[in-house]
């Protein structure tokens, strides 16, 4: 059901039109002066909206206020007055809601809107003002409600956006197409540089800090590319290690950093990430060090489909078997470590809170997006079968309890989707991997990155030949997956570009993959 302009507005005027504000921005000083003039735009780092629901949404942007406008302040962590209006129609002449939030420098002039009230299934348009500065206009839609019979779930899945190693083209082709949102599935930043493959440069050094890691982002999100993705489309966001630091694990990073320093650093990573997406919640202010932040979550799509969003990252064990002098992941070929039950990717809490919403779906397609590849990539060598111990392989009996939930619960059209490792992948996913003997239990789509640098064809030469599950591995292109599901199968298409991303202006098709409803496995079409 939809709602006309006029019940909008009664919904409004009844107050069923929500702005969720937390306590710091409640008591926050009004801004003195309602009609600022700006030297700059402080809108320079777009807009954005996210958290899809079937009756709200949330809308983000942050102000950048420039070195001249601080000038002109005697403040520079001044409270800003920042206005929002929402829109029924593109052309911004049927406006439905306006409102006003207060943010200042604590926030990284973040701003977060919390929506509620809306309509289900609902297309809207936004844009933010402060002074005499306007935002760009973005568009958000809402999802539908939780009994509708939805025919069709188109997503874009993306991940790994190098700044410095291409160019977001990717981008503008996901801007370009008609989506219900945009799944991240991490590393939208990079903390790390590698002069060797960049095509244009980070401004700063490694950031550790939290003014460091906001420059970071600034310098993202100031490209115009990924500025029209976010405004075109809701996303929906999940993390991976470079949003911190590569190959982070819980308290734990690769230079073996004492946890209380490495925690700090985590709590300004996590700052900086909620302070530049469209999220509801930041850290949990309670949490030791206010390094927690949660970010897991469960989204219904109608009948359509389950999406449960999983954090790889904040809750895992550290990497088995690590060298003594630097940590992370790596490759091995003996590990008695690996063999350990309690060993997790997820973090037990998180494993069970996944097995309990999996057995109790309902719904068509189950769908379990989180940042890296289930399906092994280990290879027959001489001395034994490696494993990299970053990955799902590096644990293999949480791999195991995920795939036995499924089994024991007899569910169907179950799809796992990944990124990280920046190549395309189609896979089924069985007990046993690799054995044609043991059955699919769940498909797996993984996709390449937006931007950065994947593997060479030598090593991943092998990696497919010791995998035969590997349907489709390739690590050559860049780009993204888009995602067209109804309730009788899930298509893949891989959308891509040659290395590096901006060589050529377009994207193609490199391959499609597809999965009959009742029938685990991808099938190329």
């Amino acid at each position: 059901m939809t709602l006309s302009r006029r019940a909008f507005q009664r919904q409004l005027q009844a107050g069923a039109l929500a702005l969720a504000l937390a306590p710091w921005q409640r008591a926050l000083t009004q801004p003195a002066d309602q009609a600022r003039p700006w030297k700059n735009n402080p809108f320079s780092l777009g807009v954005a909206s996210g958290r899809p629901r079937p009756d709200a949404v949330l809308l983000w942007t942050r102000l950048l206020v420039s070195d001249e406008d601080r000038r002109l302040s005697a403040q520079t962590e001044e409270s800003l007055k920042v206005e929002w209006e929402v829109f029924a129609d593109e052309a911004l002449r049927r406006p439905l809601f306006k409102g006003q939030q207060v943010t200042d420098g604590t926030r990284g002039h973040s701003v977060h809107v919390h929506l509620q009230g809306l309509a289900p299934g609902r297309d809207y348009w936004y844009r933010f003002r402060c002074g005499d500065a306007l935002s760009r206009v973005g568009h958000t839609r809402t999802a539908p409600l939780p009994d509708a019979a939805v025919k069709q779930l188109r997503i874009a899945l993306a991940s790994c956006q190098h700044f410095e190693q291409g160019q977001y083209i990717a981008h503008r082709d996901i801007a370009a197409q008609s989506l219900d949102f945009v799944l991240f599935v991490g590393d939208y930043i990079y903390e790390s540089s590698n002069p060797r493959y960049a095509v244009r440069q980070h401004t700063g050094g490694e950031p550790m800090t939290l003014p460091a890691y906001r420059e970071r982002y600034a310098q993202y999100k100031s490209d115009p590319l990924l500025q029209a993705s976010h405004a075109a489309h809701p996303w929906v966001l999940m993390w991976d290690d470079h949003e911190v630091v590569n190959d982070y694990a819980n308290n734990q990073d690769a230079r073996y950093t004492d946890p209380v320093v490495f925690l700090a650093r985590r709590a300004a990573a996590y700052q900086a990430y909620f302070e530049h997406q469209p999220l509801l919640l930041g850290p949990d202010p309670t949490s030791p060090y206010k390094a927690s932040m949660r970010l897991h979550d469960r989204w219904a799509w109608g009948q359509l489909a389950d999406l449960w969003t999983l954090d790889c990252r904040q809750y895992r064990d550290p990497q088995a078997c690590p060298d003594p002098l630097k940590g992370g992941g790596r490759v091995v070929t003996t590990c008695a470590e690996l063999d350990n039950p309690a060993r997790s990717m997820l973090g037990q809490a998180q494993e069970r809170w996944l097995a309990e919403g999996l057995s109790a779906s309902t719904r068509r397609w189950k769908i379990l997006a989180q940042a890296t590849q289930i399906s092994s990539t280990r290879v027959d060598t001489p001395m034994g079968r490696t494993t990299y111990t970053d990955a799902w392989d590096g644990y293999p009996l949480a791999r195991q309890r995920l795939l036995q939930t499924i089994a024991d619960a007899r569910l169907q059209d179950v799809v796992t989707l990944g990124g990280d490792v920046h190549m395309n992948v189609a896979a089924p996913l069985r007990m046993q991997a690799n054995d044609s003997q043991s059955p699919p239990l769940a498909t797996e789509f993984v996709t390449t990155s937006i931007t950065s640098r994947g593997l060479s064809e030598g090593p991943l030469s092998l990696i497919r030949s010791s995998n035969p599950d590997l349907l489709h591995a390739r690590a050559d292109e860049r780009g993204y997956t888009l995602l067209d599901v109804s309730p009788e199968a899930m298509r893949a298409e891989f959308r891509t570009t040659p290395f590096p991303a901006g060589t050529r202006d377009s994207l193609t098709t490199q391959a499609v993959f597809q999965v009959q409803r009742g029938q685990a496995g991808p099938v190329k079409v």
